[in-house]
Order: structure tokens, then C-alpha cells, then sequence
């Protein structure tokens, strides 16, 4: 039986592939050159990655500060403009008072000439007109058809409620809590503790000017509550 012997190659012979003949010699030398390209390119891309944000563009704390305090204006301002109405909603009425007269103005907002109220509002109305502050007030016609000197402001002591005129009872009856004031506005029935508050009816110039009354009041002798 024939027997075959491989000789030892030499590295001379191990290292001399040619045309695509895989070289082991090759393979050795060609490894470490490709993981050295690989560990370049991962490098440059780290560096280029890590320098892609010019440090001038880094914005600075004064701007950071700047944009914040415009985005607070932005978010505030609509807000307290939302906020205002419910505040006045929720705000407790005036009760009449001021530092000076005010020209009563009738449902359409017009201003009140007495001449031309007179003639169409006879003995015993009571009307709601715009007194002092916005507040609501009767003008009274008395029985000689003539306006009284004194206008009754319409708000409800209890809660503030608008008081409403019942001409039938002759009576102010307040429709939230069932308090009751004779037709001068005196109180005659609670829970309301106080009279609703006066203020004066004058003319000028023939329009109908309501002033703070802060006098004693003529209904019950006592200092004005209101005042």
C-alpha cells in the first residue's frame, strides 16, 4: 500500500498566492489593515459628529432669560383678560356713594328729562333707571305727579339681589329670600337686616341727576349706612 508524505511548507510557499489563490499569509496581513480603515472612519465620524455645533451658536444665558420672560407675558396677559370678567362677575354689587352726581340714564341708556319722563310714568311708578355707580334705581313718581327728591337704590341688603317694585302689595319684594321694604324702601321683613340705600333726585339743567345722600336717613332717623 502506497503511502503519501505532505513535506512542510516553507513560508515562502504559504505566502505566494497568486491569481485569487487564497494566501493564508495574505489573510493575516489584510485583517488588521481593514480593522485600522474601520477604527478611522468611526473616528472621524466621532469627531465630526462631536463638532457639528459651532460653539458661537450655543444660545447665552441673557437670551435664555429673554425668551423665557417673553414666553411668561405671552401666557400671562390673555390669561388676566380672561380672569377680569370673572372677577367683576363675582365682585359684590355697589351700593351707591360717590363724589359726585351722576345724570340717571333710562333702559335704552339715553339720559333721563324729567319733563318727558312725567309724561309717561303716572302717580305711584317706580321705575328702574342707572344710578350712582352703575347701581340700579328707582326714580318715584309722587302722587302730585311730581318726581321725588329721593331715588331708591334697588339692590337687595341681604345678598344683592335686585329688588323688584310690586305694585299690587305696594311693596319691594325681593324674589331670592323673601325680604320685604315698604314702598320708600324701608326693610319690613328680613332676612335683608338694612334699608336699601337712598340717594338724591335732583334736576339740572331738566335731567334727572342722582347725588349721594349722607344726611340722616329721613326713614328710619339714623346715619346713612351707605355713607
Amino acid at each position: 500500500m502506497a503511502s503519501s508524505t505532505l513535506s512542510p511548507s516553507t513560508p515562502s510557499q504559504l505566502c505566494s498566492g497568486k491569481n485569487g489563490i487564497f494566501s493564508p499569509c495574505q489573510a493575516l496581513l489584510l485583517k488588521p489593515r481593514r480593522a485600522r480603515l474601520a477604527d478611522k472612519e468611526r473616528g472621524v465620524g466621532i469627531k465630526c459628529q462631536a463638532s457639528s455645533i459651532a460653539a458661537d451658536r450655543v444660545p447665552d444665558m441673557g437670551k435664555r432669560k429673554l425668551m423665557n420672560l417673553l414666553l411668561l407675558g405671552a401666557i400671562s396677559l390673555p390669561s388676566a383678560g380672561m380672569l377680569v370678567p370673572y372677577a367683576t362677575f363675582f365682585a359684590p354689587p355697589g351700593t351707591g356713594g360717590g363724589s359726585s352726581g351722576t345724570t340717571a340714564k333710562d333702559a335704552l341708556g339715553n339720559d333721563v328729562v324729567a319733563e318727558q319722563w312725567l309724561k309717561t310714568h303716572g302717580p305711584g311708578d317706580r321705575t328702574l333707571t342707572q344710578g350712582l355707580k352703575g347701581d340700579p334705581t328707582y326714580l318715584v313718581v309722587e302722587n302730585d305727579r311730581t318726581l321725588a327728591t329721593y331715588g331708591i337704590n334697588a339692590v337687595c341688603t341681604h345678598l344683592g339681589c335686585v329688588v323688584p317694585w310690586n305694585k299690587a302689595e305696594n311693596k319691594f319684594m325681593c324674589p331670592c329670600h323673601g325680604s320685604q321694604y315698604n314702598n320708600q324702601g324701608k326693610v319690613v321683613r328680613g332676612p335683608a337686616p338694612l334699608s336699601l340705600a337712598l340717594a338724591h333726585a335732583d334736576i339740572t339743567d331738566g335731567k334727572v341727576v342722582f347725588v349721594p345722600w349722607t344726611e340722616t336717613d329721613f326713614r328710619t332717623g339714623e346715619a346713612p349706612w351707605w355713607s
